[in-house]
């Protein structure tokens, strides 16, 4: 292995679920390489996590082999001895990242990582000739026994393999390693929290001087109260009220006995304009709340537009690379191959079917002369002449949208140029008629990276860079729009990222449904990329592209989700 100026701390973790904030960790295996690629110090060790060890098909690990093992505090000193100076190692890195976050942070200590290093992002930089990216697969292609899968220990012994013939190979391509910051995450706002009952009914706004409490107001509480908190909380929630443990211009009311109160809660009620009132007035109020309307139950049937007849243009079914150029150069050339109907990929990939050559300064343009691709000059965007079509394939320009043909299993892959350094984390919220999350579970994230019931899921081992799936079918009735957003952690932009592309389409298809390269980012840190909501009794998907400065805990809170805060 080529020679590195770092060492190295290669981790796998088998986990109870795909929510760090509300999972645990069941296994651990850490393995640590020297700068001159030798394997040094190993160990392993399964972890009584005090909890359903979840999907026992998938690890193998059941709450009897798992009883009497050492919990994760008791081998905390001991992992962080071997992360402490070393870059952490981890196919698809933030999953294992974030779990030995949370873990670390149970344990009262913190994860002592600078850097992290992913080989699946590393691999997608590299494009393997694999049918897919995955430990396994990768372990083939670069000549690694593989053991059990599912178990650390034999996991993190095929990583340092992986991790070997990946480094060997970016030395040879001159491929910069995707190294990552840490901490990367936004802001930490994110926390575990106590669970929480959904609430039914959809929040009919702000309360009303001298009206009733109605089924779904959004309430708040902060300062000290006559009657526990927990006891507040519990009526609120019997009586068919939405308990928020923060605020916001969504708040209905804030139940305080201090109307002059310093808190983060009551500076934010007075910010936005939420109506407050003490204790003794909500408990009366709580004698009579008025019946509610329950999420779906409201609202006119939009029926499905006519469709129109499909114009023809000359890059239909094309999927074309633009390479080299200054961005505005380049996002004008992918600007265009779409106005002529086609995919303007940022990526080189097997499906692209031409390339652009701004310049040949590139480093990719050794593969697509390998791969034998037609390389035009810009000259031929003016006009260029109509070849094979793709079919199935629509592209989309920012704001179209159009009728999803069925329900099922539906993934959008989101994807950037792959030599960016920016930390780009894709997140969805599945929203209510009123474009707000139902519970804070209906936000998914990388601390959270499924629903409880599954029907939506992050998913980063994939061949984009993260997608989203989503389960139509699966949905509950309550939800009218799945959201799928991207946010860029630390002071840089989407202006500094580049152009981004989404791809959407069924799981059990072997072609893409719709296409759109999003290519106007200046200073924007999160942006709204797509969204797959109802529309009569089927389903469309838009394609979005609204950006906002504030980063991705403004946008949680502009869903609606539970961002906590101090009083």
């Amino acid at each position: 292995m080529v020679a590195f100026p770092q060492e190295w701390a290669l981790v796998d973790v088998e986990t109870s679920g795909f929510r760090s904030v509300q999972h645990r960790v069941l296994s651990i295996a850490v393995a640590t390489v020297g700068k001159d690629g030798k394997a040094g110090e190993e160990f392993s060790t399964l972890l009584d996590p005090g909890c359903d060890p979840g999907p026992v098909h998938i690890h193998g690990l059941t709450a009897d082999r798992l009883k009497g093992s050492p919990k994760f505090g008791d081998v905390a000193e001991r992992v962080a001895g071997m992360l402490k100076g070393r870059v952490l190692v981890a196919h698809n890195a933030p999953f294992d990242y974030g779990f030995l976050a949370q873990e670390f942070g149970r344990a009262g200590q913190s994860l002592p990582v600078e850097s992290r290093l992913c080989t699946l992002a590393l691999n997608r930089r590299l494009a393997p000739a694999t049918s897919d990216l995955k430990l396994g697969t990768l372990a083939a292609h670069y000549g690694v026994r593989m053991g059990r899968a599912h178990d650390a220990r034999e996991d993190v012994r095929a990583l340092a393999g992986v991790l070997r013939g990946s480094l060997d190979e970016a030395a040879r391509l001159g491929v910069r390693l995707p190294l990552v910051t840490c901490p990367p995450k936004q802001n930490g706002v994110f926390r575990p929290s106590a669970p929480k009952v959904r609430c039914a009914f959809r929040c009919p706004g702000s309360l009303k001087d001298g009206a009733p409490l109605v089924q779904g107001m959004k309430v708040a509480i902060t300062g000290e109260t006559g009657i526990a908190r927990e006891d507040l909380v519990a009526r609120s929630v019997a009586a068919g009220l939405n308990a928020m443990t923060s605020v916001s211009r969504f708040t209905s009311v804030l139940v305080t006995n201090d109307a002059g109160s310093g808190s983060a809660k009551a500076r934010k009620a007075r910010e936005n304009g939420v109506p407050v009132i003490d204790e003794r007035t909500f408990l009366r109020l709580l004698g009579d709340v008025r019946p509610g309307v329950l999420h779906g139950e409201s609202g006119p049937v939009i029926p499905a537009p006519v469709p129109k007849a499909e114009v023809v243009r000359p890059l239909d079914g094309r999927r074309v690379l633009v390479l080299g150029g200054t961005h505005p150069k380049a996002s004008k050339a992918r600007g265009r191959v779409v106005e002529l109907g086609g995919a303007a990929a940022i990526n080189l990939s097997a499906s692209v079917t031409d390339v652009v050559a701004l310049d040949t300064g590139d480093r990719r343009m050794e593969r697509v002369v390998t791969l034998e691709l037609p390389v035009h000059e810009e000259v031929w965007l003016e006009a260029p002449e109509r070849g094979p079509v793709r079919e199935g394939t629509r592209v989309l320009p920012r704001g179209a949208a159009v009728d999803l043909p069925k329900g099922g299993r539906w993934t959008a892959e989101v994807s950037w140029v792959r030599h960016s350094s920016c930390e780009v984390d894709v997140v969805a919220f599945a929203l209510d008629e009123d474009g707000q999350v139902a519970s804070d579970d209906d936000f998914v994230f990388y601390n959270a990276a499924e629903t409880p019931d599954g029907s939506v899921r992050l998913v980063a081992d994939g061949p984009a860079e993260q997608a989203i799936t989503v389960d139509l079918d699966g949905l509950p009735g309550a939800v009218r729009t799945v959201t799928v957003a991207a946010a860029i952690d630390g002071a840089v932009t989407f202006g500094d990222l580049g152009a981004i592309e989404l791809v959407v389409g069924p799981d059990d298809a072997e072609s893409a449904f719709v296409q759109a390269t999003l290519d106007a980012g200046t200073s924007e840190r999160t942006m709204l990329l797509a969204e797959i909501y109802r529309r009569g009794d089927g389903w469309r998907v838009r394609v979005v592209g609204q950006g906002h400065e504030f980063g991705l805990d403004g946008l949680a809170r502009a869903f609606g989700v539970d961002v906590e805060d101090e009083g």
